[in-house]
C-alpha cells in the first residue's frame, strides 16, 4: 500500500482573503451612507460607488465575492444597507432588488474590468452594463412591490439617479484603476 499524499492549492491566498474583506469593509462604511429624496423610495446611497470601486479594484471573481458578503452580512443584521438598515425586510423590501443587483453588477463590471482593463471606453460601456442590469432588477422588484408600472418604478427608481450613478462610476473608475495597477504590479490580484 502506498502512502499519496497529495498537496491541494488553497482557493484563496491569505493576501487574497485579507483584500476581500477590506473591500468588503469598503462597501460596508460606504453602502449605508444615503440620503433619502421625498419623490422616491429609493435613497441616493454610496453603495453604487462602492460596488464600481471594489470591482474596479478587485475584478469579477474577488469583487463579487466582497458583494456577497456585504449582503450577507446585511441580511444577518449588521446595519450595513443604505440609511444603516439591514435585515430580511430591507432585503426583500422595495429596494432590495438593487441589493441583489449589485451581484449582477459586481459580476458584469468585474468581467469588463478583467478582459479589458486597459481598454478604458469598454471597461467603462462594461460598467454602464452592469448598471443597467443592477437598475432593470431593482426597477422590476420595485415596480412588484409598491405595486407601480414599470415606467412608473423607472421614474421613482432610475432616472433622478442616472447623473449621480455616472460620477460615482467614473470616480471609481479612475481611483480604482490606479490602485488595481498598483495591486497587480505587486502581485497581489
Amino acid at each position: 500500500m502506498s502512502d499519496i499524499i497529495t498537496e491541494t492549492k488553497p482557493k484563496f491566498t491569505v493576501k487574497q482573503l485579507a483584500l476581500i474583506g477590506l473591500m468588503t469593509a469598503v462597501i460596508c462604511v460606504l453602502g449605508p451612507l444615503a440620503l433619502n429624496i421625498p419623490v422616491s423610495p429609493v435613497p441616493i446611497s454610496l453603495g453604487t460607488l462602492a460596488i464600481y470601486f471594489v470591482v474596479s479594484v478587485l475584478g469579477m471573481k474577488l469583487g463579487t465575492i466582497s458583494v456577497l458578503i456585504y449582503i450577507l452580512l446585511g441580511l444577518v443584521g449588521v446595519p450595513v444597507f443604505a440609511g444603516f438598515t439591514s435585515g430580511p425586510g430591507k432585503l426583500f423590501g422595495p429596494t432590495g432588488g438593487y441589493i441583489i443587483g449589485y451581484i449582477f453588477m459586481a459580476l458584469i463590471c468585474g468581467f469588463f474590468v478583467d478582459k479589458f482593463g486597459r481598454k478604458l471606453p469598454i471597461y467603462f460601456l462594461g460598467m454602464l452594463l452592469g448598471t443597467a442590469v443592477c437598475y432593470l432588477l431593482g426597477t422590476l422588484w420595485l415596480g412588484f412591490q409598491m405595486d407601480m408600472s414599470f415606467p412608473k418604478a423607472l421614474m421613482a427608481g432610475v432616472i433622478p439617479y442616472i447623473p449621480g450613478d455616472l460620477v460615482k462610476l467614473i470616480i471609481a473608475m479612475i481611483i480604482g484603476f490606479q490602485v488595481r495597477k498598483r495591486l497587480l504590479k505587486a502581485g497581489l490580484v
